[in-house]
């Protein structure tokens, strides 16, 4: 179990100084001010420059659509799959290069029609009156800025500014690039609206649109871009699954011209469906052509066979001669017919697996109906290996995965195995029936061998044009078939809400954003350079530094004087700052009394290093003790740096020095000042030994003396860190005044005084907070008002706030 005693080792801890670091960044309230006017007036500069940015979207759906013309009745059967894998395919597809591709060049969206505003050029795509027809066989100006400026309703002019001698341009036929040679400067030519513009550079004709509005004298631009990165910029379009729907998608596309991103959302899916009908119809299409070639064939064969009997016939009796072979005609007829359906589902089989063994690409395969095949799994393999054939064409330009293009392969090759099987077990079959047929042809040609020559002669003429007859009007009926069914068929991709601008759509730039952005940042930083301010500074603070430092007590806080001067108490001495003198006159006084001290008493006042305000306080001890009716001396010891005569409006020429050289009298160095009481004894001449002086036996006569004649003797000594004078000059002191100062003093500093104290070079010494300043208070923060704030109201002079938040304070309190 845990001990209370468990936790002692966290009583020695320095524990972190939050009221200081809170103190630290409220007193820096004017580096966050200035922070956040900054941080809000950017914000703000970038909200009213920045393009705002919309989203347009259009709804489709994937329904496999079945052909309403194909019925059980049609010779022709067709596999026109599922929407079972439609789904990726279609999202893969709209984003595919090969199917943007199509949709710029359509569009025409690699041209920018662009508007000068009041920031920055802006895409003006459908507010522009005019547009464009260009020759794509012929270059235009490349990347470059093209000036429209309209000079009437039937006029304008071109303003090109050409900085190089060799401009650059693109075909966009071929997308190619090419460079011709211009004049340096700015090319101006004026042209009438709808008259075709014929330059090196610039092969156009420019169009007004229906109901342009009024745009005589206004200025726009145009700009070629590259073509393929046109093309990049439009691959973006975000299509999102329907999570109710499984068939349904939503195609998302942000930009700032709202116009141009409606029209391209609109044309991208009707081109998808026009693809996509395209290829559902291509196994038709596949059909028609082969029959189409079949036709021609049979053609020519039915017109040789009709000129043969045609020729035969002539100066014959026809009618006898048809009358005695007309028995055995027809059922020839129907055995070659049949002969000839088996011979072709043979012949289909025997390229089909070749076409299997030797192609990779299945997307030009016939249907098997062509040639009287209703296999349903031969008809449906080949239909899945053209959809497989087509899709994996299509993703080559959209996808970059080896392993999806092998999944692809995996799968035709899977299906090519089945197909190769299939044919195999119905060639077999087709075998034997051939047999049978050509058995029963054989014995009806035996009987026809019976007949006269002339007979034998028509019915074997007869027999050749009628089976070309047939056949030709067989297919005749297929392709007819096949342009009814294909024309009927519908795509399985529908508009569900096409793109429309019905207002809004805003989603950029995010104002509000911005501003809690500017909020974020005016404070962040300059909190993170208070916080490098608070861990990197090792200066004193507070009185809480000064305790945790050392054990040698603290008698007082000094506030920070703002005034002109070091007369501080004498010039207001109602002041909270007097105050705090007066706290540590008290002080001394009980220390004085404690150590039985009698006749006149001593204080040294000295510090660490310059500036950290020994002078100021000793002016104003001493004073405390002045204005009490107590006669009180300063005596200048800092012999190396004397400030004393300055404040006072004195002459150095006299002073201390003097007096321990035996060259003058104590009542010859004693200087009378304003302030009742106090006297001033000044350094004198800066001597070039003042360390031997002080510790010289006229040192010992000057105190003695000073006892004799008054009651506090006020002594202003050197840095005991930069000198040794201090220390020298201790064994005359009666108390030991140590000054540290808020934000100058250094924590390291007070060890070295420990150290002193505790060797016993120094005794009776107590410490002195000086210059503090609590800018966390707005009352009376100093000295003996410390921590009592504005409870202090009444006691002390009203001192004005210095600041604007100091002032707004003080009207709220008295509010």
């Amino acid at each position: 179990m845990l001990d209370i005693k468990d936790f002692s080792l966290f009583e020695n801890q320095v524990s972190f100084d939050f009221k200081g670091l809170l103190i630290k960044i409220i007193s820096y309230w004017k580096w966050f001010l200035v922070s956040l006017i900054i941080a809000f007036t950017i914000a703000y500069q970038v909200n009213i420059r920045k393009e705002r940015i919309y989203e347009m979207h259009t709804l489709i759906s994937i329904k496999e659509e079945s052909n309403p013309l194909f019925t059980s009745n049609t010779s022709l059967t067709f596999n026109w799959g599922g929407v079972s894998d439609q789904m990726q395919t279609v999202s893969t597809t709209l984003q595919s290069r090969s199917h943007n591709e199509l949709v710029v060049d359509q569009l025409q969206f690699y041209i920018d029609y662009l508007q000068q505003e009041e920031y920055n050029m802006v895409d003006a795509y459908g507010a522009v009156p005019f547009y464009v027809s260009i020759d794509k066989n012929k270059g235009q100006l490349a990347g470059s800025l093209i000036s429209i400026t309209f000079l009437s309703e039937s006029e304008y002019q071109i303003k090109i500014p050409f900085q190089n001698n060799s401009t650059s341009l693109i075909t966009y036929s071929d997308n190619s690039y090419s460079n011709t040679n211009v004049a340096v400067g700015d090319f101006i030519k004026k042209y009438k609206v709808g008259e075709p513009v014929s330059l090196p550079f610039l092969n156009w004709k420019l169009q007004i649109k229906d109901n342009p509005g009024f745009y005589k004298g206004k200025e726009y631009f145009i700009r070629f871009n590259d073509f393929n990165g046109a093309v990049s910029r439009y691959r973006g379009v975000n299509v999102i699954s329907d999570e109710k729907g499984a068939s349904i998608l939503t195609l998302r596309m942000q930009g700032t011209n709202k116009a141009r991103m409606v029209e391209y959302l609109n044309a991208t899916v009707k081109m998808l469906i026009k693809r996509q009908l395209d290829n559902k119809n291509r196994f038709a299409t596949n059909t028609i052509s082969f029959i189409d070639s079949t036709l021609i064939a049979m053609e020519s064969q039915l017109k040789t066979a009709g000129e043969e009997l045609k020729s035969f016939k002539k100066g014959k009796d026809v009618f006898n001669l048809e009358d005695g072979g007309a028995r055995f005609s027809d059922k020839i007829l129907e055995y070659d017919v049949e002969k000839d359906a088996i011979a072709r589902k043979i012949a289909y089989y025997n390229s089909l697996k070749a076409y299997l063994k030797n192609s990779v690409d299945y997307s030009k395969l016939p249907a098997p109906s062509v040639a009287g095949i209703e296999d349903p799994n031969i008809v449906a393999n080949i239909s899945k290996l053209i959809a497989l054939s087509t899709q994996r064409s299509e993703m080559a330009y959209a996808v970059k995965s080896d392993k999806l293009f092998r999944d692809f392969d995996n799968q035709m090759e899977a299906i090519k195995s089945v197909l190769i099987e299939n044919i195999t077990t119905a060639k077999s079959a087709l075998q034997f029936d051939l047999g049978l047929v050509n058995s029963k042809i054989n014995q009806a040609e035996g009987n026809i061998k019976q007949l006269p020559d002339d007979q034998q002669e028509l019915v074997k003429i007869k027999r050749k044009y009628d089976l070309s007859d047939n056949i030709y009007s067989t297919f005749l009926q297929k392709r007819s078939e096949a342009d009814i069914v294909k024309a009927a068929n519908l795509s399985d991709i529908h508009f569900i809400d096409p793109a429309k601008d019905v207002g809004g759509g805003l989603i950029g730039p995010k104002t509000s954003v911005n501003y809690v952005m500017a909020l974020f940042l005016g404070i962040l930083i300059p909190l993170l350079f208070v916080l490098v301010l608070f861990f990197i500074n090792n200066s004193i603070q507070n009185a809480d530094d000064v305790s945790k430092q050392t054990q040698i007590p603290l008698i007082g806080i000094v506030g920070l004087y703002r005034e002109k001067g070091e007369l501080a108490v004498f010039d207001k001495p109602k002041s909270a700052l007097s105050e705090s003198f007066r706290a540590i006159r008290s002080s001394l006084q009980f220390l004085y009394k404690k150590q039985h001290v009698e006749g006149g008493k001593t204080v040294m006042i000295t510090s660490s290093i310059s500036g950290e305000g020994k002078t100021f306080s000793s002016i104003n001890i001493a004073t405390v003790f002045a204005l009490s009716e107590k006669k009180t001396v300063i005596v200048g010891l800092d012999l190396r740096k004397p400030k004393l005569a300055q404040e006072f409006n004195l002459s150095n020429e006299t002073g201390v020095v003097n007096y321990l050289i035996r060259q003058k009298s104590l009542k010859e160095i004693v200087n009378a000042t304003e302030i009742p009481y106090l006297d001033i004894i000044l350094s004198g001449p800066i001597p070039p030994n003042p360390s031997e002086l002080i510790i010289g036996e006229a040192m010992a006569d000057l105190i003695a003396e000073l006892k004799k004649e008054y009651d506090y003797i006020i002594l202003d000594t050197p840095p005991v860190g930069l000198v040794s004078d201090s220390l020298e000059l201790g064994q005359y002191a009666d108390v030991t005044l140590y000054i540290v100062r808020q934000n100058v003093t250094k924590k390291e500093m007070i060890p070295l005084l420990n150290n002193r104290v505790k060797r016993g070079e120094m005794a009776n010494v107590s410490i002195v907070l000086n210059g503090f300043e609590n800018k966390a208070k707005y009352g009376g923060a100093y000295g003996y008002g410390y921590g009592y704030g504005a409870y202090s109201n009444g006691y002390h002079e009203e001192e004005q706030p210095k600041g604007i938040l100091e002032k707004i304070m003080k009207k709220i309190r008295k509010g």
